[in-house]
């Protein structure tokens, strides 16, 4: 099974080749989780201001497990 995150955790997510030359791992924090089923979640991520900068939005939601890791 996936990891799984608490509110307020630091994490990286994962952009990929649809956001062009900005795909890559960026760093947020959980702001909020909406359960999707037994097994998965929606995880609400604000970004930091340097990726908010870089993909001009604030928040973004993750739901795959392997787009998203804790924050080194």
């Amino acid at each position: 099974m996936a990891d799984t995150y608490q509110v307020g955790e630091r994490v990286q997510v994962y952009l990929d080749e649809k956001f062009g030359e900005r795909e890559g791992w960026y760093t947020g924090t959980v702001m909020r989780i909406e359960p999707y089923s037994q097994h998965r979640s929606f995880y609400w991520v604000r970004l930091d201001a340097d990726a908010q900068a870089i993909l001009r939005m604030v928040e973004i939601s993750v739901f795959n497990p392997k787009n998203i890791k804790q924050a080194g």
